[in-house]
């Protein structure tokens, strides 16, 4: 016979019912109590994943924040308040650009990493801080890939390697060449040690087969004051900071550093035609939020970021910064990151650069 539970002949016990039947909707009504708050509490817990879809239509109901790692002045900035402008136009918003410089970017990065996973904070990334500072400092605050999330790229920039207009390098294969002949002695400026410039003439070197000797400068005033006095042989920095006195003659563009010709130095060729096959190292820009912002939130700012790429007055301010503006899906933004974080780190490595 069948085990029968005390309780369930004490419910059908006449003079029991006035006792059994008050502790069963007792203990029906704590178990009911208790799964609500085990929902609330893993929906509070979870950062807000249990938000709605159609709350990101109501989506920003106060300023948004967007945290630039880098100075006023440069891409970076001048990017964001134009991406920032074009969203108050279209939509209202109001996007607050925040500069925070420090560490190679490092300081605004880890800001924005740290902020509250709501939507209402972002934060502008590039390869430097985002694909070679894991690689570059010895000690990093953030993780780009476990603290951030993409939204979607903004644009790419060529490098551009150029030499003094007297200078008997007039193509990339003559600089190759003298490198080959005497290994060492050719000179070049870059912005800084673990500056994108620096590990792509670092990864040109590898692919070449050559040894140049690198001059490292705080940023890129000093050292084209040298390339065009002749102390340096030749410089590599970004497209903007070179174009003006290349159309003047003071410098000869050598190379670019993207798969393509830069639309701003259209006579300039690429690496790659110089005999460097494959060679590609691009700086790209992209805006990230905090890792745990509700994915309807995600989609709804990368909606509206690519649509404000595609808006005549955003076009043209990051053409004019040499850039190509770039745009799509948060995956394909992760994708590039996880392919350039492996890439770069290899190129740090072999360089031995470090940074405390």
């Amino acid at each position: 016979m069948a085990h029968v539970p005390l309780w369930t002949t004490q419910l059908y016990s006449t003079e029991r019912n006035s006792i059994v039947l008050p502790q069963i909707q007792a203990f029906r009504l704590e178990t009911s109590v208790n799964l609500v708050f085990r929902v609330v509490t893993a929906c509070a817990f979870a950062a807000l994943p249990c938000l709605p879809a159609h709350a990101a239509d109501s989506y920003p109901t106060k300023p948004v924040r967007l945290i630039v790692p880098f100075p006023p002045g440069g891409a970076p900035d001048t990017f964001s308040r134009e991406i920032g402008q074009q969203l108050s136009r279209d939509l209202k918003w109001t996007i607050i650009v925040d500069n925070k410089p420090g560490a190679g970017g490092n300081l605004g990065a880890d800001a924005g990493a740290k902020a509250t996973p709501d939507g209402y904070t972002l934060v502008f990334g590039q390869t430097s801080n985002l694909a070679i500072n894991p690689s570059l400092y010895k000690k990093l605050p953030y993780d780009p890939t476990k603290d951030l999330t993409p939204i979607a790229l903004i644009a790419s920039a060529p490098l551009a390697i150029v030499a003094n207009n007297n200078s008997p390098y007039k193509t990339l294969s003559d600089v190759i060449a003298a490198a080959k002949a005497k290994p060492g002695t050719v000179t070049f400026g870059t912005p800084g040690n673990g500056t994108v410039a620096h590990l792509a003439m670092e990864l040109l070197q590898k692919q070449a087969g050559v040894t140049l000797q690198h001059i490292p400068y705080k940023g890129a005033s000093q050292a084209l004051t040298d390339v065009l006095s002749g102390q340096v042989e030749i410089y590599i920095g970004s497209v903007p900071t070179v174009m003006g006195q290349i159309k003047t003659g003071k410098l000869r563009g050598i190379a670019v550093t993207s798969a393509k010709r830069s639309a701003q130095l259209p006579n300039t060729p690429t690496v790659a035609e110089a005999g460097v096959k494959q060679f590609e190292a691009d700086t790209w820009f992209g805006l990230l939020a905090p890792a745990g912002t509700p994915a309807p939130i995600v989609a709804r700012l990368n909606a509206e970021l690519n649509r404000a790429l595609q808006a005549p007055a955003v076009r043209s301010k990051i053409e004019a910064e040499g850039g190509q503006v770039l745009g799509g899906t948060p995956e394909a933004f992760a994708s590039l990151l996880q392919k350039d974080l492996a890439r770069w780190r290899v190129v740090v490595r072999d360089s031995g650069a470090t940074i405390d």
